[in-house]
């Protein structure tokens, strides 16, 4: 392996190890710094900006983010490789954030793990230019992409970004990808109808090579982080969906003709 790789910079603030979301097996998701949406529901507010900001959590503040090197990651990545034989299918997966704003650090850190033999995934709300996602795209075994909304307005409304660029990407990754899986978070006042689902549904369907579709429900765990942060939590008021709610939108994505699945 090349040196150069092993010594591109990256800014991350958390690794997760032992995960069974966010790709097949047990995976190790590394959380990446930078996004250049703002949903109102995001769990992870210290994601969003790139510079490194103070968190207070149970009375302690913490600085949020660090910069490190592929090689310092993936030194990490390999104590897990063990984990990932015995689920069958297990990996690393770029999270955040959003992976895409750092593309040359992504870019070495998948092609490094693919040359060491490690599965790799993505999560990605795929708002970039599409020759940055062409950069990463033959590094990764699975894309796990966001479609939030097919209404462009709303979407905006919801995540400071209209999805015209979004919704295009897609089109263009399920030509591309090695596999592609549609996320939605389900968000009640935002998209949690039978119509809402059917028609993200169906533009998953009309994409010709994805088969599965995944419902994240809202939750809020994450709220306290934005109090830590300073910031003000504006979905504290929403309710999550119920169980029942969940079902009912599964049967609406399997009606469409995907394989449905609650979380991922």
């Amino acid at each position: 392996m090349e040196q150069s790789y092993l010594e591109t910079k990256g800014r991350i603030f958390n690794i997760q190890r032992f995960s069974i979301h966010d790709g097949p097996g047990v995976r190790t998701i590394v959380f990446l710094k930078g996004c250049p949406l703002r949903c109102r529901w995001c769990c992870n507010p210290e994601s969003q900006e790139w510079h490194f900001e103070n968190m207070v959590q149970g009375g302690v503040t913490k600085l949020v983010g660090r910069d490190v090197t592929v090689g310092e990651v993936l030194e990490e990545i390999a104590r897990d490789r063990v984990y990932y034989r015995r689920s069958g299918f297990g990996g690393m997966t770029l999270s955040g954030g959003e992976c895409l704003w750092q593309p040359e650090f992504s870019e070495a850190l998948l092609r490094a793990a693919k040359e060491m033999g490690i599965s790799t995934a993505i999560e990605t709300t795929g708002y970039a230019e599409m020759d940055v996602i062409r950069r990463l795209l033959p590094y990764v075994d699975t894309v796990l992409m966001d479609i939030k909304h097919v209404d462009g307005e709303k979407h905006k409304e919801f995540t400071t970004r209209d999805n015209a660029k979004i919704l295009e990407n897609a089109r263009q990754i399920a030509k591309e990808a090695n596999c592609l899986v549609v996320r939605t978070p389900v968000i009640p006042t935002f998209n949690d109808t039978e119509s809402d689902i059917r028609s993200i549904a169906e533009f998953a369907k009309s994409l010709g090579t994805v088969r599965e579709m995944h419902l994240l429900p809202y939750h809020r765990i994450g709220s306290d982080k934005y109090a830590g942060l300073g910031r003000t939590y504006t979905m504290a008021h929403i309710e999550p969906p119920t169980k029942e709610k969940m079902q009912t939108l599964l049967s609406v994505v399997e009606r469409v003709g995907l394989k449905g699945q609650i979380g991922g």
